[in-house]
């Protein structure tokens, strides 16, 4: 092998697709735990977030591998009790599910949460000066197990926006990014925090804590591997590391031959990735993409893979919206082909489109089926009766024309 390897952009672009899951092959009509579990390995990390305008987004990255899968396999892996939980609640990328396996290599970022290190100024201001009212509520969750911050706080006025939190959110929310508690299940969207022993397998509590440098490296080794290839930002994004922590623990890795250097076409810097890649022929692929998929939520290294320009405009005023307020961009082929804004009308038992913009050179008539295709089998994932077209623009007309090929809308 040369010293250095250099890569096309079509390459590189197909490493990524396959790292990150879309190899192209047809998953089994029955999706079970072990092929959901196996891909969140794979992955390293699903994003949550809030936002339910389609559905909540962690559910999103499986079904955009795996196809119709019940969204139940996921809510037991994260919070069940028992054998059948595989996964954990901390801060990965975002707010995260993360593998059990990876709790090891998440502790040194608890220990760095203690210190007040690596957290909002806020909650690391509230842990210093609050820390009787922190010993209460976690006295609290030992004595009664896993409780939501509604059921502890003792204000008395009303709640204001969702980031005025209660002191007793506020220590909650300390101690979990300490790890002295962990998130045990979910009501509704309310986190029930609960301590770690009563929820993490007692064989991963009791391995021997790492050190910094050894779970940074093995989180950058799992970016890697997870990204196919990739610049030390896009490596240290993966897991949110910060950067003089990120160059030093890659110098390890490469000196130590772990991780490769080498260069991609057009980039300016350079790119990182594990021993003997194997770039795919081809990655036929098709699908719709949350807008916080592991695929694309490094905005510049989805404008370097894919020339696409992605901005979520949720929080744009609607005047100013170019292209919607939930908006998918929609793989094919090896490309992000075109972008999809998309609503779940559950009431009226539809799945809205509200836009569609095609990305040049635009779709061909087996990509505008594929992507009718795509939101069909989205709207039966959802038990959504129909896909609604709600767009007049020249895109959505020859939509429409697919769907109708399809039946049922």
């Amino acid at each position: 092998m040369p010293a250095t390897l250099s890569f096309s952009i079509k390459q590189a672009r197909r490493l990524a697709l396959a790292a990150q899951g879309f190899n192209g092959r047809q998953p089994p009509a029955a999706i079970k735990p072990a092929q959901l579990n196996r891909l969140i390995e794979r992955l390293g990390i699903l994003q949550i977030d809030s936002v339910n305008a389609l559905v909540r987004s962690h559910y999103l990255p499986l079904f955009s591998r795996l196809g119709n899968y019940s969204p139940d396999l996921l809510d037991q892996a994260a919070w069940s009790q028992g054998r059948r939980r595989t996964l954990f609640e901390y801060w990965g990328h975002e707010a995260s599910l993360l593998p059990l396996s990876m709790y090891p290599l998440m502790r040194w970022r608890m220990e760095r949460a203690t210190r007040g290190e690596d957290i909002y100024q806020q909650l690391a201001r509230f842990g210093r000066e609050q820390q009787d009212t922190v010993r209460r509520v976690l006295a609290s969750v030992e004595e009664l197990g896993a409780l939501g911050a509604g059921s502890l706080s003792t204000r008395q006025e009303r709640a204001g926006p969702w980031w005025d939190w209660s002191a007793e959110k506020h220590a909650l929310e300390w101690l979990f990014a300490a790890g002295e508690v962990t998130v045990a299940g979910r009501r509704g969207f309310e986190r029930l925090y609960d301590l770690p022993e009563r929820v993490i397998p007692t064989a991963i509590l009791q391995q021997p804590l790492l050190t910094e440098a050894e779970a940074q490296r093995g989180l950058l080794l799992h970016a890697a591997s997870a990204l196919g290839v990739a610049t030390e930002k896009d490596l240290r994004d993966y897991f949110r590391l910060g950067p003089a922590d990120s160059r030093a623990r890659l110098v390890e890795l490469v000196e130590a031959g772990e991780l490769l250097t080498g260069e991609v076409q057009g980039w300016r810097q350079p790119a990182f990735f594990l021993p003997e890649p194997k770039v795919p022929r081809k990655v036929d692929a098709s699908a719709l993409l949350s807008p916080f998929d592991s695929l694309i939520w490094e905005r510049s290294r989805t404008e370097r893979l894919f020339d696409f320009r992605y901005r979520l405009e949720i929080y744009t005023p609607q005047d100013k919206r170019v292209f919607g307020y939930y908006v998918l961009p929609f793989l094919h082929n090896e490309r992000i082909a075109a972008r999809v804004d998309l609503r779940a009308e559950r009431a009226s038992g539809r799945l809205a489109v509200h836009a569609v913009h095609e990305e040049d050179p635009g779709l061909d008539d087996e990509g505008m089926m594929a992507l009718a295709l795509n939101l069909r089998q989205m709207a039966d994932w959802l038990g959504l009766e129909r896909v609604q077209l709600n767009c007049q623009r020249v895109s959505a007309a020859r939509l429409r024309v697919a769907l109708a090929s399809i039946g049922r809308d």
